[in-house]
């Protein structure tokens, strides 16, 4: 076994949340992304997931 040191984003950091904000703006007027959650909607299978 050995360690292994991941880095990843301090998401308690303003700007993290500023970058997921602008982010979250393209999404929110890209034409594909309705389909694209569409899409994932149907695919998914949730039989035997607990609420």
């Amino acid at each position: 076994m050995r360690p292994v040191q991941i880095w990843v984003p301090d998401t308690r950091s303003a700007q993290f949340a500023a970058e997921c904000r602008r982010q979250s703006a393209l999404l929110a007027v890209d034409p594909h992304e309705r389909e694209t959650l569409d899409w994932i909607e149907q695919a998914i299978d949730t039989d035997g997931w607990t609420a």
